[in-house]
């Protein structure tokens, strides 16, 4: 079972995406990971959760200079990829994983042409699912 604090509630409600993704904002998301650096950066923000990680951590991290870090998290800001937080004299910076979700759901959702039965017996791997594969057909079992 998972437990949310108060604030890590406040932090998805924040944050989830309320319209319906739409091609442009898949878009944005896309252009904004198509760089290398970007990448491991989200990669790195998504392992450490609602925790998330000072620039400066980052950057010692990913081995990368501070000024070209500066760089890449304004363009992630910017595409809504990251939320950014004062604490301090420090920001810290958390992937927007509700985001990466929507987008996510906005590529399959006209998975199979509107017949699920074609797709059950797809195996699905997520690090968001406790059980790390499960089928369509087992998620519907779920249901």
């Amino acid at each position: 079972m998972i437990f949310y604090t108060a604030k890590m509630m406040q932090y998805f409600n924040n944050y989830c995406n309320i319209k319906t993704m739409d091609k442009i904002t898949a878009t944005t998301v896309f252009e904004s990971l198509s760089s290398g650096v970007r990448l491991d950066v989200f990669r790195l923000l998504v392992k450490q959760g609602f925790t998330g990680m000072v620039a400066g951590e980052i950057a010692s991290t990913l081995n990368i200079p501070p000024t070209n870090l500066s760089f890449h998290l304004k363009a992630m800001i910017h595409a809504n990829m990251l939320t950014v937080e004062q604490e301090g004299r420090f920001q810290r910076y958390r992937a927007n994983i509700p985001l990466m979700l929507d987008v996510i759901t906005y590529l399959t959702e006209e998975c199979c042409s509107g017949r699920p039965e074609d797709c059950t017996g797809m195996p699905i791997k997520s690090s968001c699912i406790p059980d790390a594969t499960l089928t369509q057909k087992s998620l519907q079992k779920r249901d």
